[in-house]
C-alpha cells in the first residue's frame, strides 16, 4: 500500500506517476469524491461524539443535585440516532478508500526504466557461455522421458493438466538442488533457514498483496467457514512473519530461507510452456525474504540479487541478469531484477529467479514496524523477496546444459555429495 499522504495530499500528482509508469489509471474523481465526503462526516462525527460526552457528564451532575433530567435526556437520545448513523456512514467510507488503496500497484523507484512490458527490459550483465553442442540437443521433457524419469501421463492421471511425476535419479536430483541452495543460503550466504506452512489465510496474501487482485491465481481451501489458500511462494508466509510487529533495530537485518512447494493457477499461459515443467501448478522453489532498515534496502536487493547469481555460478548455468521496467513488475515491487538462464533446447535465456525490493509497501499492508533509534517511533520496514531458485527451472536447465549425447547427465560436481558421489545419471 502507498503512503496515505500520497493519496490525500497529492492525487493528481500520483496519478500521472502511475499512468506514465505503470499505465495504471487513478480514479482521482472518486477518490476526490470519498475523501471530502469522509472529511465532513469525520468532522460531524467528532462533534456528535463531543456532544454526547458533554451532555453525559452534565447528566451525571444534574443527578447528584437531584435535579430532573428528563429533557437533556431525550435531547441526548436524538442525537444519539445520528450519531450512530454518521459512524456507521463513516466506516463505510474508510473500508471504500481502503479497498481502493489495495488496488493500487507500488511506485516504480526512480531508477527503473520505464515501459509498457518485457520489451522494455534492460540487461545487465551475462555471466557464462552458452555450450555448443556436437549432437542434436534435446528438450528436459525427452530427456526425461527416455527412462520414464518425467512422466506427465501418470501426473495427469493423479491430478490432470500441469503436473508431473519424477522418479529415480531425476527426482534425486531435483532434491539435491534443493538441498544446495539451502545449504548455500543458510550457510555462506547467512539466511536462516525457515520450514512454514503452505497453506495460509486471507490476512497473509492482503499483506503481501496477492490479495484481492490476485486471487484467481490461487488455489484456495475451505473447510466449514475456514478459507484458506495454498502460496504461491513462500515469499507470503515469510514475510507475514513480522505481520502486525514493531521490530528492535538491533534485530535488522532478518533474513530468512525456505524451500518449500508452490501452487499457482497459471490461468490465461499456455503455448509451449505448457510442455514439461517450465509452468506447472505445482512446483518448488527456495526463496529468500529479508527485512531491513528503509535506507538500507537498496544495498540489500543487490546482495540478494547477488545470492541468486552465486546459485547459477556454482552450477556452471549461463545466465543474464535483466532489470525489469516499469510495465513488466510484479504489483508490489519498486524495483525487480529478474535472473534468466540459458535452455540449450529454446536457444534463449528463461527467467529462473525474480529479487525485488517492494520498500514499505507491503509493510504498509502489514503494518510491520520497526523502532527507529533515532525518533524512538515505530516506522515501516522494507521487505525484500528473490527466488534463490526455482528449484524445478534450475532441473531443466542443470539436464539441458549437462546432457551427453547419449541421453545421459551429467551432474554438476557441487551436486555430487547430495547424489551418493555420482557424476553421472544415465
Amino acid at each position: 500500500m502507498l503512503d496515505p499522504s500520497l493519496l490525500r495530499q497529492q492525487p493528481e500528482d500520483l496519478a500521472r506517476r502511475l499512468k506514465e509508469t505503470r499505465g495504471y489509471d487513478l480514479d482521482v474523481a472518486t477518490l476526490g469524491e470519498l475523501e471530502s465526503r469522509r472529511k465532513q462526516i469525520q468532522v460531524r462525527t467528532q462533534e456528535l461524539q463531543n456532544l454526547r460526552n458533554t451532555r453525559s457528564k452534565a447528566i451525571g451532575q444534574m443527578k447528584a443535585r437531584g435535579e430532573d433530567t428528563t429533557a437533556i435526556m431525550a435531547e441526548v437520545a436524538g442525537f444519539g440516532d445520528e450519531l450512530k448513523a454518521s459512524e456507521a456512514e463513516l466506516d463505510g467510507i474508510r473500508n471504500r478508500l481502503d479497498a481502493l488503496a489495495m488496488g493500487i500497484p507500488n511506485l516504480p523507484h526512480e531508477s527503473v526504466p520505464v515501459g509498457a512490458d518485457e520489451s522494455g527490459n534492460v540487461e545487465q550483465h551475462r555471466w557464462g557461455t552458452p555450450r555448443m553442442f556436437e549432437f542434436p540437443v534435446k528438450d528436459h521433457v525427452d530427456l526425461g522421458a527416455r527412462h520414464g524419469w518425467l512422466d506427465g501421463e501418470t501426473a495427469a492421471k493423479l491430478s490432470g493438466a500441469r503436473f508431473t511425476v519424477l522418479r529415480g535419479q531425476l527426482a534425486r536430483l531435483h532434491r539435491a538442488l534443493a538441498q544446495f541452495m539451502l545449504d548455500l543460503h543458510s550457510g555462506e550466504h547467512g539466511y536462516e533457514e525457515t520450514n512454514v506452512p503452505v497453506i495460509v489465510n486471507a490476512d497473509s496474501l492482503f499483506g503481501t498483496g496477492q490479495l484481492p487482485k490476485f486471487e484467481e491465481d490461487m488455489f484456495v481451501t475451505q473447510l466449514g467457514e475456514h478459507r484458506r489458500y495454498l502460496i504461491s511462494t513462500s515469499e507470503i508466509a515469510l514475510t507475514n512473519v513480522v505481520r502486525d510487529e514493531i521490530v528492535e533495530a538491533e534485530r535488522l537485518p532478518l533474513r530468512m530461507t525456505a524451500h518449500s512447494l508452490c501452487f499457482r493457477s497459471e490461468a490465461g499461459s499456455g503455448g509451449r510452456d505448457v510442455r514439461g515443467m517450465i509452468r506447472q501448478h505445482q512446483f518448488e522453489k527456495v526463496e529468500m525474504v529479508s527485512i531491513v532498515r528503509p535506507q538500507d534496502s537498496y544495498g540489500e536487493l543487490e546482495r540478494m540479487t547477488r545470492c541468486a547469481e552465486a546459485v547459477l555460478e556454482t552450477l556452471g548455468l549461463p545466465y543474464r541478469r535483466m532489470q525489469l521496467c516499469s510495465g513488466d513488475m510484479g504489483f508490489s515491487a519498486a524495483k525487480t531484477y529478474d535472473l534468466e538462464v540459458w535452455l540449450p533446447s529454446q536457444q534463449t535465456y528463461r527467467e529462473i529467479s525474480s529479487c525485488s525490493n517492494c520498500e514499505a509497501f507491503q509493510a504498509r499492508r502489514m503494518q510491520a514496524r520497526w523502532r527507529n533509534p533515532e525518533t524512538g517511533k515505530p516506522e515501516p520496514v522494507h521487505t525484500l523477496n528473490g527466488s534463490g531458485v526455482a528449484v524445478g527451472r534450475a532441473l531443466i536447465a542443470v539436464m539441458e546444459n549437462y546432457q551427453n549425447a547419449d541421453g545421459s547427465i551429467d551432474v554438476p560436481e557441487v551436486l555430487r555429495p547430495h547424489m551418493g558421489g555420482a557424476e553421472r545419471i544415465a
